[in-house]
C-alpha cells in the first residue's frame, strides 16, 4: 500500500505537508493549489490512510455517535445532514443510530457506541430525566443535545424557544378571531412536549382565553397515528372548536385525518397549525400552517458545540435556543362562526 512519504515523494514536499493536506481540519493551513495536488497524488496512488493507528496515536477515533428517536421522522434529517456537514469538515464521521422508544428492545446502544470510542455523542432522545445523560457524565463522554433537553440541564443542548412557537400560533389564530383553540400535546416526558404545552397555556392566558381541562389531550407519541385519537378526543370533549395547534406537525396531520373522518373540513371548519415546518407539509391538502424550525441550523450549531467540548475550546455549560418563525399557509383562516 502507498504511504504518506510515497505520496510526498510524487507531489515534491515533506511529509508533514501531506498530513496536513489529508486532514481536513489542518489543511487551510495549506494553499488551495498544494492542497488539490496531494489528495490527487494520493488518489493515484490508492494511499488510504490508516485511521486504526491514528486514533492509537493521537487518542482520538474522529468518531461522533447520534442517537435519535425515529429516524423515519422528516425532522431529524436536516439536523442530521447539518451536524454531519460541519463534523465532516473538521474530519469526523458519523455513527447514526436510530432507537424508537417503543420498538424492539435493543442491546445497549449508548454502550456499545462508547465501547467503539467515540469522540462525542449527540443525542436527540432523551426525556426530561434521563439516564443515558447520567451515564455519559459519569463515562466522561462529551455530550450535546439537540431538540431535547432535561430538566436539570447537566449537559450542553441546542433547542428551538418552544414557548415563543406556541406562542406565535395561538397569536395567530387568535388574531383571525378564533376563541374556541385547543391543543393536542405532545408526550410529556420530553422537553418539547412540555415546554409547548406550557407555551399554549401561557399564550391562552396572555389572550384572555381560559384553558380548561378539556382543552388539551396529551398523545402517546409525536406521530399521526397517535395525533388521531387525541384529535378525536378533544372534538368529542369541544365540539364547538374553531382551531387546533398540535405539537408538531405529524400529530397536525393526524388531527387532519380526524377532521375528514368527522366530514368537516380545513380550514373552513377548524383551522390547524402544526409545528416543526417538516419536509412536504406544504404538499399536503391544505397546505399546513406551521411553526418553522431552523434544524438544519440545529444540527450545524450542535456540531460547532460538541466539537468545541472535544477539543477543550469550550468548559461551560451552554444552551443554545434558536427562534422559530410563523409559516401561514391554506390551513388556517378566519372561524367561519
Amino acid at each position: 500500500m502507498a504511504t504518506i512519504k510515497d505520496v510526498a515523494r510524487e507531489v515534491g514536499v515533506h511529509p508533514s505537508t501531506v498530513s496536513r493536506a489529508l486532514d481536513p481540519s489542518q489543511r487551510d493551513r495549506l494553499g488551495p493549489s498544494i492542497v488539490q495536488r496531494v489528495l490527487e497524488a494520493a488518489e493515484r496512488l490508492g494511499y488510504r490512510p490508516d485511521t486504526a493507528a491514528a486514533s492509537l496515536r493521537s487518542g482520538r477515533s474522529h468518531l461522533v455517535g447520534i442517537i435519535v428517536p425515529d429516524i423515519a421522522n422528516p425532522v431529524f434529517s436536516p439536523i442530521i445532514s447539518g451536524l454531519e456537514r460541519v463534523l465532516a469538515a473538521r474530519g469526523y464521521a458519523l455513527i447514526v443510530v436510530d432507537q424508537p422508544p417503543d420498538g424492539p428492545i435493543q442491546p445497549d446502544i449508548l454502550q456499545m457506541l462508547v465501547a467503539r470510542r467515540v469522540d462525542g455523542l449527540v443525542l436527540a432522545n432523551v426525556s426530561l430525566k434521563d439516564d443515558a445523560v447520567e451515564r455519559c457524565l459519569r463515562w466522561q463522554v462529551p455530550v450535546v443535545l439537540v431538540n431535547r433537553a432535561e430538566t436539570a440541564a447537566r449537559v450542553p443542548s441546542v433547542v428551538s424557544d418552544d414557548i415563543a412557537g406556541m406562542r406565535l400560533a395561538v397569536e395567530h389564530l387568535v388574531g383571525l378571531g378564533h376563541r374556541a383553540i385547543v391543543h393536542v400535546a405532545g408526550p410529556q416526558s420530553l422537553s418539547t412536549g412540555s415546554l409547548r404545552r406550557r407555551g399554549f397555556i401561557e399564550a391562552m392566558a396572555a389572550a384572555g382565553l381560559p384553558v380548561g381541562s378539556d382543552a388539551i389531550v396529551e398523545a402517546t407519541a409525536f406521530t399521526r397515528e397517535a395525533g388521531l385519537p387525541a384529535a378525536r378526543e378533544l372534538l368529542k370533549r369541544r365540539p364547538d372548536t374553531t382551531a387546533v395547534v398540535a405539537a408538531n406537525d405529524l400529530l397536525a396531520l393526524g388531527v387532519y385525518e380526524m377532521l375528514r373522518e368527522q366530514g368537516r373540513r380545513c380550514p373552513d371548519d377548524v383551522s390547524v397549525i402544526g409545528h416543526n415546518d417538516m419536509p412536504l407539509v406544504d404538499m399536503v391538502s391544505p397546505s399546513l400552517s406551521t411553526i418553522r424550525i431552523s434544524h438544519r441550523e440545529m444540527g450545524e450549531r450542535t456540531g460547532q458545540l460538541l466539537l468545541d467540548i472535544i477539543t477543550g475550546a469550550r468548559d461551560a455549560i451552554t444552551q443554545i435556543v434558536t427562534q422559530p418563525e410563523l409559516v401561514v399557509r391554506g390551513s388556517s383562516a378566519p372561524p367561519s362562526r
